[in-house]
């Protein structure tokens, strides 16, 4: 053959023999990936320049002992086989997030003038490396077409309860807010909490049985309170989003709840703003109702649907005020109301959405859901030499969709945009989101 033949044939074989995706499974639950989302791929033409290269690459008399022990055994050459490591590490990662029995860490939250301790529950994780090796061997010895691999897992613990870390972020000294307009300075107001480490410890037992149980915080209130601020204390808009919801009273109600948690909080400079810390957890006992949301692959009704689209609508306004983002993960199928690589998802206990604030400057975030529209701004000051930021993406895939009534599926790849004066100062690219079809 010619080297265009043999690439022709050889591509062929693999046409015939692969497949664009890899089928994972876990009990009753599957998981589609596309292979291009590793990179994995044959170096087809280096090993057809090596098959062409026997009998060529030396002496007359070389080339003839070559071309006479060809004909008398056979070569096998194996095409390199690459991929990208961390891609496939990334996806398995996010396989694991994405199983439906999650292991949730012992934890806290504050609720009225309680402190909350959960004591967690077990689920199981991927044994990753078994899982990669398999994934590899599989790809590379062209097996994979009709395989379904099984996910090894193992069950997982939480850790054990730590009170003194737990403490270190509840204690709080008390601290009256303040701000000046020339030059602009801003003390955030703080209430003095604390509550009692050895009454906690005598009482938390059993971690991992998903109870929970609750103390009485001490408050020292303030005199002054950022509240008492008009929005003169935060001069500037640095980013804001908008995002439109359905006429749906339920999810309405669960966008309202989840806005007015955060409306009006305030990160100090360094600060890291968590939305489940902020919002605590969605339940019907706090005035959460039933909705849509996406789980386990599949779309159903559950406690708290559509507090997303606040996040994803949050997620947007914090790039654009150039946050930090620390924590932030994409739906398993696209949602409505913004496109593939814009969006953010939450679970309490187990997936959350955080940003630091980097300025040297307090921020304000003013969120509402009213008129068909979610809105989330976020104000504080701005600098002399401020950026327009956005995200931007490049769709790598576009799947069909399964059925009538579904959506196409996305591989896309999103970008944080830095302009200034209407010109491009950098284009960083932040996650390689996948979104499967249904």
């Amino acid at each position: 053959m010619t080297k265009e033949e043999a690439k022709a044939a050889v591509t062929k074989y693999l046409e015939d023999h692969t497949s664009d995706h890899v089928t994972f499974a876990f009990k009753n639950y599957e998981f589609d990936a596309e292979v291009e989302q590793f990179e994995a791929k044959f170096d087809i033409d280096s090993a057809i320049e090596t098959a062409y290269q026997i009998g060529r690459n030396k002496s007359i008399i070389g080339n003839v002992k070559d071309y006479i022990s060809m004909l008398m055994n056979t070569i096998d050459i194996t095409p390199t086989f690459v991929y990208n490591d961390d891609a496939m590490d990334d996806y398995i990662d996010f396989l694991e997030v994405s199983l439906p029995e999650q292991v949730e860490q012992p934890g806290y939250y504050v609720e009225d003038d309680e402190l909350v301790i959960t004591t967690g529950s077990t689920g199981v994780g991927i044994q990753k490396e078994d899982l990669k090796e398999l994934l590899v061997a599989s790809l590379q010895d062209v097996s994979y077409k009709e395989e379904v691999f099984v996910i090894p897992t193992y069950i997982t613990y939480p850790d054990p309860l730590d009170v003194a870390p737990i403490h270190a972020e509840i204690y709080k000294p008390m601290v009256n807010a303040s701000y000046t307009t020339n030059p602009y300075s801003f003390v955030v107001e703080e209430t003095g909490v604390d509550f009692s480490m050895d009454e906690v410890l005598s009482t938390v037992r059993g971690v991992g049985t998903n109870e929970e149980y609750r103390f009485d915080l001490i408050y020292t209130k303030p005199d002054v309170k950022v509240t008492d601020f008009g929005m003169d204390a935060f001069p500037d808009l640095l980013g804001t989003y908008t995002t439109q919801y359905v006429n749906n009273a339920n999810r309405t109600t669960n966008l309202r709840l989840a806005a007015s948690k955060m409306n009006g909080t305030v990160i100090v400079p360094g600060g890291t703003f968590s939305f489940n810390g902020v919002v605590g957890p969605r339940t019907a006992s706090r005035g959460y109702k039933a909705a849509a949301i996406y789980s386990d692959g599949t779309v159903v009704n559950d406690v708290g649907g559509g507090i997303c689209q606040v996040v994803t609508t949050l997620y947007n306004a914090a790039i654009q005020a150039d946050m930090d983002i620390t924590e932030r993960r994409n739906h398993s199928f696209m949602p409505t109301y913004v496109g593939p690589g814009y969006d953010a998802t939450v679970v309490y206990g187990s997936q959350d959405f955080k940003f630091k604030n980097t300025r040297d400057y307090p921020i304000k975030i003013v969120a509402s859901v009213e008129g068909g529209y979610c809105k989330v701004s976020i104000y504080g000051l701005r600098t002399n030499n401020e950026y327009d930021i956005s995200i931007e993406t490049d769709i790598i895939k576009t799947m069909p969709k399964k059925t009538t009534g579904g959506a196409k599926g996305y591989v896309v790849d999103s970008f944080r945009v830095v302009r200034q004066n209407g010109q491009v100062i950098s284009r960083e690219k932040i996650a390689r989101d996948t979104y499967s079809a249904h």
